[in-house]
């Protein structure tokens, strides 16, 4: 059975995930679905939820743009990149820091980092630490934003939903940036050319 809560419910939402347990919740793009990172048992459990094939990966969330070079590689454009759009609608995936358990991303050698704008994402962050984040759908279904369209999907599959709306139905920009490339994995309201431009 999944229980529908309310934002102000964060602290049991915080310690649900602390628990292990799977939360979706809504964030200024489409709903997300989140565990704990650095727990290989709730990365599991988020996988068989969503039906996600094991050779993709999951979003890593922060707080703070200072964080990301704990857990992926920088340079002076990617921060400026990350400075510019974060935190907003754009995931910058990485090489992974060999710091960090490739169990997290599924052996991927990269790492997809995003910091929400979405106050209530930030206040959970702030009380959980990092999380793994993807869509709150199953894979191959359509992107969710209410609560109700969460529960037609993964009723059942999840242990907490938290009640809201998004705005957008688009997810975030997922743009590759290893190597000095940029390349754009995902298209969503931030273009090739507004990266770009944020380099000049």
């Amino acid at each position: 059975m999944t229980t529908v809560v309310e934002e102000k419910e964060i602290d049991l939402i915080a310690q649900a995930i602390g628990n292990g347990e799977i939360v979706a919740f809504p964030t200024e793009t489409v709903y997300g679905l989140a565990c704990k990172f650095n727990d290989s048992d709730a990365l599991d459990k988020l996988m068989e939820a969503k039906e996600r094939d094991y050779s993709k990966a999951v979003t890593l969330m922060l707080k703070d743009i200072d964080d990301i070079g704990k857990y992926g590689e920088t340079d002076e454009n990617i921060m400026k990149i990350a400075r510019k759009f974060m935190p907003g609608r754009i995931t910058l995936v990485l090489k992974r820091k060999k710091t960090v358990d490739p169990i997290m991303t599924n052996y991927l050698p990269t790492i997809g980092i995003r910091i929400p704008d979405s106050q209530f994402v930030l206040n959970l962050i702030d009380r959980t630490g990092p999380i793994l984040v993807t869509s709150a759908n199953l894979s191959g279904h359509p992107n969710t934003t209410n609560e109700k369209e969460v529960l037609h999907q993964l009723e059942g599959r999840i242990s907490y939903v938290v009640k809201g709306q998004c705005s957008s139905a688009l997810a975030s920009t997922v743009v590759l940036l290893t190597d000095g490339k940029i390349e754009i994995l995902r298209e969503g309201l931030i273009h090739k050319k507004d990266i770009e431009e944020a380099l000049l």
